[in-house]
């Protein structure tokens, strides 16, 4: 089936339909004077004979105490007061948790009580864990996102203060109406010596940032995958409940995150 992306903004928060899986590339650009510190990520859809779609961009905020990267569906406009910004990507200080917002208003950044539509929305929270083998093998992930309903629509999570988060809730285990994925564990392959998983033929490249996000009751089902195929490209897989934007930032956080840099 040809997915439909006539509208970025729209596809861009909506999840994969069920049964299908979104095949993408993320491509990043290091050129330019401060491109090494703060290079753009563009994500594009995969189409047939090797056409490619731009879906988003991605890049770090420079003055910002924390990751913050601008998320864009304008690869030319990565402003945050432009038309084209579709969400954002923070992290802690430690750089260790990030929660991925809609385009939404910050609830700290407005004194009347908003209407709850317009206040952001969280679209998930990716936390890492440094292993027990300390710096050497995978690394852990769990990657939080709202559930979905009956009609197979993401529940709304708008919160207003720092106990509704989606990271609050996770720590809290209040998991209502919230979906909890971890990345698959590799297996220790004797020839390469080395963790592997199987991406079956998606990803060329060896490199600890490879990772499949999986739930723990079905860890034969990829909700996503994202690995190395090329010194600057990546490919990103994503199947439902998550959407581009989801999943596209939880790449994004994983170029970033200090446990990264095995």
């Amino acid at each position: 089936p040809l997915i439909d992306v006539d509208d970025l903004e729209e596809f861009a928060i909506r999840p994969a339909p069920q049964g299908v899986t979104v095949k993408c590339r993320i491509t990043r650009d290091k050129k330019g004077m401060d491109r090494g510190m703060y290079p753009t990520y563009y994500l594009h859809l995969e189409r047939e004979h090797g056409k490619k779609v731009f879906l988003l961009a991605g890049r770090k905020r420079k003055k910002s105490k924390t990751s913050n990267y601008l998320i864009s569906i304008d690869p030319t406009d990565l402003s945050r007061g432009g038309e084209s910004f579709i969400g954002k990507l923070r992290s802690n200080l430690m750089g260790t948790k990030f929660t991925v917002y809609d385009n939404g208003v910050n609830p700290m950044k407005t004194t009347s009580s908003l209407e709850s539509s317009t206040l952001r929305q969280e679209l998930a929270a990716i936390c890492y864990e440094t292993n027990v083998l300390g710096f050497k093998g995978p690394r852990k992930m769990s990657v939080i996102i709202p559930g979905m309903n009956m009609d197979h629509e993401r529940v709304s999570i708008r919160p207003r203060n720092e106990h509704e988060t989606l990271l609050a809730r996770w720590q809290n285990k209040n998991t209502e109406s919230v979906i909890e994925l971890h990345n698959k564990t590799p297996v220790w392959n004797d020839d390469t010596q080395s963790y592997v998983l199987n991406f079956h033929g998606r990803v060329t490249l060896a490199s600890v940032k490879n990772f499949q996000i999986i739930h723990d009751n079905d860890p034969d089902y990829i909700v996503m995958q994202f690995g190395r195929v090329a010194e600057d490209v990546f490919t990103m897989d994503y199947n439902y409940p998550m959407c581009a934007l989801q999943a596209f930032a939880i790449a994004l956080s994983s170029f970033d995150s200090k446990l990264a840099c095995e």
